[in-house]
Parts: structure tokens; C-alpha cells; sequence
């Protein structure tokens, strides 16, 4: 979680769920243009990070930065919300508030995490218990217009989430930081005790404590300075995943400066943890992107999720722009779907692979399947017979001659979301410079995002979620990803695929509908 204005904490997007009424738009009032069908957000106000991601009592209990105030950043809280699978969530009553301290200075809730104290080892709950919430987070004190300290805390909770009590002896970890943010605690099992991951944000680097009780924490160690170290370090994640053919690796999250050098995004390492130090399997000396769009940041991963998953949930905003983004006065912020994460061995190595969750495929009907179309070269290519602003769709293009291949999406007269490929580059650009409306921020059409998607059998596999202001791009079974932002003035939702430089083919197009699908 970032420090506050003019910068603050971001997340989350609308999920489909069996229809809560304070998510919807009041009777009589016109649908919301931007308001995702199946991403979540929140009924309303302000939201940016996931935090407190964990799985216990049948549900997958997201919590996330919210201002309970307005749809701007401030008076930071932890906003809550559940779900039994990952794709309809129900809206909770906030969890953390700010406080005030005797002192008279304000204590807003930053980002965090949350873990299941199974054997109660931190003794805080009654005996027996074996369901009680810990919950880790910044608390983050100030004065008006001065930071005076960021440090980490803690809360208990006997009802899975829905009310909590702070600790009485916090802070349970405090280095006297104004920079010092964003506690992801987890079990490290095989030396039987718990394991945070915290960042010094302005140094650029992880500090890794450990603990027995969740309450008395010991320095470990220090890893950092890699990668992309044009912003600050934010939001790590440590975590352990298999390998293709056997063994394991170590990954570490972090949210730090992205691809285009004014902007924020994440980035991943791959290496060994030991139980006291994190040493990546390379220098690092270039960064290592998890996701090439403008529009993911802050992803954290669930802890303690059924059949050991790994799924990951990231705010699909950036902070250049974020309190300013056109859904109006009523809300601002929504999150990527939920992401589940794999290792693959790639043409360059090891590589992180995401996919959006296989929850997803429950909702909606495919309305349309393509076995195969032949792309003609020129203006006029092919348009997909659908049109409509919130579906799941997947296509595969074999590009043949043609040198470049354009997917456009939410298209209308003088609108459109580009997706280009460039053959001899093997680049994918994703472009929304004329994508509606680009001029409520000078930087928010600023540059196009492009990625390097090399073919596969000289062929071209894509998933694109499309969901009103929101697009996310899986490439090569998501192996690359890119997730932006876009706010169409028109609404004709067309779909229209070109070829330049000769004929090209596309097959297994599927395409479902989620346009009407309940809203959370």
C-alpha cells in the first residue's frame, strides 16, 4: 500500500454474484457505462489493494483498501467482501476503520494480509479454537498533511472475518519507518513458524522477520535493490510453487515501478528461500513484468486456499491517474479476475504463468463458436457476429504472410480498443488511444503497451475478458498478460479482426456472454 495523497491504496473490480441490492444501481436509474459485470467492486466509495486474501470457512474472504467516506483516496479502511467461489462475491461490512491516537495523531489502515492460526499459537483466542482470523496490516499515523510513522499491527477475528479486535500491545512491529509497509505473513512448515515479508518501501527492498506466536517478531533478513528500483518497493508476496517435472521454486511479488517508466506495475523473481533468506535464481538486472498492461498493480495471493491454488487478485488501476478515472461520484476502483498461477518452462526459461480462474467458465453461455475463418488482407477483414461490452472471448490466428494482425474490441463509429500484432517483432500491442474517453488525465493515453508474445507453432493463442472499462489480455495460455482501463463514450460493442500484408486465418473462436450476468 502506497502512501497517501496525492497517491493512496488501490483495488478490486465487479464480480457477478446472486445479486446483493446495494450493488446495483437504484431503481429507475440508468445502468452504470463503467461499472464491471463480473470483475467486483465495491456498492460504492473508493477501493484500491487486496489485502487480507485467505480462504477459511467454506469462503474466500477478500478484504481490501476503502474509504467508507467518498470515491476518493482517504480515511483508509479494510472493505470485505466474500465468496464461496471465487467469482460471486457478496459485499461485508468494513472490517478495520482508522483510529485516532491519544496523541490526537490518526491511524488509517494500510495494506496487508491474513492467515488461519489453526493451532492458535499466538494464543489469542479461546482454547480449542482452530478457525481464529489474525489479520497484519500498516498502520499507517499521520497529522494532517505530515507522515509521522508507518508500522505493523495486528487484529483478531472469532467470526470469520465479520467483526474484529485490534491487539491491545500494538504495534507488534515498529523500525521507527515512515516507509515501512505492507505485512504478508504465511506458515514456513518445515521449521514450524511464520514467516513476514515487509518492504522498506524507499529503499527498494524486502525485510523478511520471522515469529513462533504471531506476536514477538525477529529480524531475518534483507533482499532487494533488483529488478525495476525506479519507484518504490510495495505489496510483496512470497510463496512456493512446483516445478514441471519435479521440485519446487520460491516467487516473489512486487509492486513497483512498470514497463513504461511513469507508470507503477509488478514484477516477479524466481528463487530459493531457506527459511531466513531469499536468493533469486538470476542478477536481475532487467525486470521480470507480471503483467504489460497499464492497469495491474498491488496483486497479492490467497493463503490457505483449497488443493494448495495459488490465485492471485490485483487492482486494476494505476496510481497516475486513479482518482480521477470517469465512473463517477458514487464509486472508483475494481480488481482483475482472480488469477490462478503456475510455473511453465518456456523457449527462455522458467516462466510465471497466469490464467484466470476456472470459476469463470460457470458464468454466462457461449453464445457464438468459430471453427475457422479465413482473415482476408485489407480494411475490411472480418467482423465477429456479436456485439456487446462484457463477454470471455478466445481466438487463435495463424498469421501466414500477413505482417500484422488487429483484434479490435468495444469499437464504434470513432472508437476502439486495438490488439496489434506485429509478426517480424513477435510484439503484441495493446491501444487505447482511441479508446472513448482518453482526456480526463494527460497521462492516461499517454503511450501504447507492448510486450514481446512470441508465436508457437506459428500460431497466435489469445483470451481477452472484456467488461465494460475493463480489458484483460491473456496471451499463449497466459504466458503474457496485459490489463488496462477503458471508458467508451459510444457503447456499440463491435468486434472486427484485420490482416495487413496478406491473408490470415483464425480458428477456435469461442466467445461467451457475461453482459447479464447478476451483478455483485
Amino acid at each position: 500500500m502506497k502512501s497517501l495523497l496525492p497517491c493512496a491504496l488501490v483495488l478490486l473490480g465487479a464480480c457477478s454474484s446472486p445479486a446483493p441490492p446495494a450493488a446495483t444501481a437504484p431503481a429507475g436509474a440508468p445502468a452504470d457505462p463503467y461499472r464491471p459485470v463480473y470483475h467486483y467492486s465495491a456498492p460504492k466509495n473508493w477501493i484500491n489493494d487486496a489485502n487480507g486474501l485467505v480462504y477459511t470457512n467454506g469462503q474466500y474472504q477478500l478484504f481490501y483498501q476503502y474509504n467508507p467516506q467518498g470515491p476518493t483516496p482517504g480515511h483508509l479502511a479494510w472493505g470485505h467482501a466474500t465468496s464461496p467461489d471465487l467469482v460471486h462475491w457478496v459485499p461485508q461490512p468494513t472490517a478495520l476503520t482508522e483510529y485516532k491516537n491519544p496523541d490526537g495523531s490518526n491511524t488509517m489502515i494500510f495494506s496487508g494480509s491474513a492467515v488461519v492460526d489453526s493451532a492458535n499459537t499466538s494464543g489469542l483466542f479461546p482454547a480449542g479454537t482452530t478457525d481464529g482470523l489474525v489479520a497484519f496490516y500498516t498502520g499507517h499515523v499521520e497529522r494532517p498533511g505530515l507522515v509521522l510513522r508507518q508500522r505493523q499491527e495486528l487484529a483478531t477475528s472469532r467470526d470469520h472475518g465479520i467483526t474484529w479486535q485490534r491487539y491491545a500491545k500494538n504495534p507488534v512491529l515498529d523500525i521507527g519507518s515512515k516507509e515501512f509497509r505492507d505485512p504478508k505473513v504465511f506458515w514456513y512448515a518445515p521449521q514450524h513458524k511464520w514467516v513476514m515479508a515487509t518492504v522498506k518501501a524507499d529503499r527498494q527492498q524486502v525485510y523478511l522477520y520471522e515469529s513462533k506466536n504471531l506476536t514477538q517478531w525477529t529480524f531475518l533478513s534483507r533482499w532487494g535493490r533488483a529488478g525495476n528500483t525506479v519507484k518504490e518497493w510495495e505489496c510483496p508476496d512470497l510463496f512456493e510453487l512446483p516445478v514441471p517435472g519435479g521440485g519446487t521454486k520460491w516467487v516473489l511479488l512486487i509492486s513497483a515501478g512498470g514497463p513504461v517508466e511513469q507508470f507503477r506495475g509488478q514484477q516477479y523473481f524466481l528463487g530459493r528461500f531457506d527459511g531466513k533468506i531469499f536468493v533469486p535464481d538470476q542478477p536481475y538486472d532487467e525486470p521480470t513484468y507480471l503483467d504489460f498492461g497499464k492497469d495491474f498493480f498491488a496483486g497479492v495471493t490467497f493463503g490457505n486456499a483449497p488443493k494448495g491454488r495459488r490465485i492471485l487478485v490485483g487492482w486494476a488501476n494505476n496510481w497516475a491517474y486513479a482518482p480521477t478515472v470517469p465512473t463517477g461520484n458514487q464509486w472508483r476502483g475494481c480488481f482483475a479476475v482472480p488469477r490462478e498461477l503456475s510455473l511453465r518452462r518456456t523457449a527462455h526459461g522458467l516462466a510465471l504463468v497466469q490464467q484466470h480462474v476456472a470459476e469463470l467458465r460457470t458464468l454466462g453461455k457461449e453464445v457464438l463458436s468459430v471453427p475457422s475463418q479465413s482473415i482476408p488482407a485489407g480494411a475490411s477483414g472480418y467482423e465477429v457476429p456479436f456485439k456487446g461490452e462484457s463477454y470471455d472471448l478466445t481466438l487463435t490466428l495463424t498469421p501466414g504472410i500477413a505482417k500484422t494482425l488487429t483484434l479490435n474490441v468495444l469499437q464504434s463509429a470513432a472508437e476502439r480498443t486495438t490488439l496489434r500484432y506485429d509478426v517480424a517483432r513477435q510484439t503484441l500491442t495493446l491501444d487505447r488511444t482511441k479508446s472513448g474517453n482518453v482526456d480526463f488525465h494527460p497521462m492516461f493515453a499517454s503511450s501504447l503497451e507492448t510486450a514481446s508474445v512470441p508465436l508457437r507453432n506459428g500460431q497466435l493463442q489469445l483470451r481477452l475478458l472484456v467488461d465494460k472499462s475493463v480489458v484483460e489480455v491473456f496471451a499463449q495460455d497466459g504466458e503474457t498478460t496485459l490489463t488496462d482501463l477503458v471508458f467508451p463514450r459510444q457503447h456499440t460493442g463491435r468486434i472486427t479482426l484485420t490482416a495487413e500484408g496478406g491473408t490470415a486465418q483464425m480458428s477456435a473462436l469461442h466467445l461467451t456472454d457475461l453482459g447479464h450476468t447478476a451483478a455483485p
